[in-house]
């Protein structure tokens, strides 16, 4: 069925995203607080969190894209502080993010398919919400260890917090030797039965992140880590918290497909199944939070959020590869006229632009790649390669990314900025 509604310019199209997702704002001129990152976040709905650490863990790096330097202490007080926390970790899709806690009571409903799933029936429900360890691990646990799980639980409750690493009631680990019990897991997360029982429990709600060690999750009992204000918060339907999910990307979107707002795949805020995704959809366009219009270049079905706003953007930021404005590819190509595809999993030999590549964003365009290392012991914010986009002039580029380099190299704590690449851009970056 073709795309119906007015028709939008892609260059309208991108400004709005933009805006939408809050670079058409200056950044702040004084002092970062969390008023800011609470401005941030409430916009832009969730930060995805990643392990890798080359050159900071990946969620701290949006707010910088959008605020400056800011204390990251702040948002670790945010995210996992005992007294002033605002933000939950969660599944959306298979990755797990910070999300506002006053997103909580949104995801109840998925947290009851969870508990509620029968694992030994054929069909999984469609609104439960897991990565695939999970699933496959608990459906072989049911049959395996009855009783398991209630067991890590218990462990749980005495020991709390623990890492998944000391929740296990038993003691038995799997060798590095053991045949994979679950082969379709892949060895990266084939986990530990521990692992999976208490991944399982953060799925259902009952446990919840209470803080990180050395990055590592460590469980607590869901009740004796969020506030009670949000725990006695009244019961939101299924259907109003779908729509109100769906709200939140709309806004942090400006505009976008069905497949944007809520598809499955990891490339969307909150995912949905395709037939709810629909009737959402079309509650939200009969209620005139959404409407439907055609972006140029876009054969589907596009939907205009009713608040979203063209506004002139005149940004410079340095891009995570997990950032919301550009973590769905296919949108970031369409919109920017950019193809992108992270390149940690890539082998060495096959990588063009580098191995951690964030884009460059310079006023509405995507102008460059800049592969990123933090070198803790020299001291550097280290650029391997550095690529100018086709057809953008390097003298375009090379002050406002020497100038972002450096203002990140600062709030990295990082005494210089090292530029190692040898392209055009990276002759032209060590002259400034």
């Amino acid at each position: 069925m073709a795309a119906t509604g007015e028709a939008i310019p892609v260059d309208t199209a991108r400004r709005i995203a933009l805006t939408a997702q809050g670079f058409a704002d200056p950044r702040p001129s004084g002092r970062v607080d969390a008023r800011h990152l609470r401005r941030v976040l409430e916009r832009i709905g969730v930060l995805q969190v990643d392990s890798v650490n080359v050159v900071c863990r990946s969620h701290y790096l949006p707010l910088f894209a959008r605020l400056g330097p800011y204390p990251r202490a702040t948002l670790d007080r945010m995210s996992w502080g005992a007294d002033d926390r605002e933000l939950f970790e969660y599944f959306w899709g298979h990755k797990a993010s910070l999300i506002p806690l006053s997103s909580y009571p949104l995801f109840r409903w998925r947290m009851r398919a969870a508990e509620q799933q029968d694992w030994t029936a054929d069909d999984l429900s469609p609104d439960l919400t897991a990565p695939w360890s999970v699933v496959t691990g608990m459906r072989r646990l049911t049959t395996e260890r009855p009783g398991y799980v209630d067991d890590v639980l218990a462990l749980v409750t005495d020991r709390g917090p623990v890492t998944a690493g000391q929740a296990s009631p038993d003691g038995v680990r799997r060798k590095r030797t053991d045949p994979d019990p679950d082969p379709s897991t892949g060895t990266m997360w084939n986990w530990q039965d521990a692992k999976i029982a208490i991944e399982y429990l953060y799925c259902a709600g009952r446990v919840t992140i209470a803080g990180r060690r050395n990055f590592e999750r460590r469980y607590d009992l869901t009740e004796r880590v969020l506030p009670d204000a949000v725990l006695r918060e009244p019961e939101i339907g299924a259907d109003e918290a779908r729509r109100e999910l769906v709200r939140i990307a709309a806004r942090g979107l400006g505009v976008a497909t069905a497949r944007e707002l809520c598809g499955r795949g990891g490339t969307a805020h909150f995912p949905l199944p395709l037939a709810t995704a629909r009737q959402v959809i079309g509650d939200l366009v009969d209620a005139g939070d959404l409407v439907p219009v055609r972006v140029d270049g876009v054969p589907q079905q596009s939907y205009l959020w009713s608040g979203a706003e063209d506004r002139p953007v005149d940004a410079r930021a340095l891009l995570s590869p997990f950032d919301t404005l550009i973590w769905n590819r296919d949108r970031t190509h369409r919109l920017f006229g950019f193809f992108y595809r992270i390149s940690i999993y890539t082998p060495a030999a096959q990588r063009v632009h580098g191995y951690y590549v964030l884009p460059f964003l310079l006023g509405d365009r995507l102008v460059a790649r800049v592969d990123l290392k933090a070198d803790r012991r020299s001291s550097a914010l280290v650029v391997p390669t550095v690529t100018a986009e086709d057809g953008v002039p390097v003298a375009e580029v090379v002050e406002p990314l020497a100038a972002e380099l450096a203002l990140m190299a600062s709030w990295l704590e990082l005494d210089r900025v090292s530029v190692t690449a040898d392209s055009d851009l990276g002759k032209a970056l060590r002259g400034a």
